[in-house]
């Protein structure tokens, strides 16, 4: 799945693997069966998801895309 993280698109790597790394193991089951929904998703789709240029119509997958969003470091 890790690997699966690793994109087309460098700004989509620097979001995805560190949420990766620090947090996939502790979702649920059902938001792990999200995530990888999300990576079978088109990078420019998957951009937008994640810059709220467009909005999932499912809740839940919004709420996890919050989650991604979050985990984010800024850079200092």
């Amino acid at each position: 799945m890790r690997w699966r993280c690793r994109r087309g698109m460098r700004e989509l790597d620097s979001i995805l693997l560190p949420f990766f790394d620090a947090e996939f193991a502790r979702l649920p089951d059902a938001d792990k069966a999200r995530f990888a929904a999300l990576l079978d998703l088109p990078d420019p789709e998957l951009h937008a998801y994640l810059l709220r240029r467009h909005a999932p119509t499912d809740p839940e997958l919004d709420r996890l895309l919050e989650r991604i969003r979050a985990s984010v470091r800024p850079h200092a």
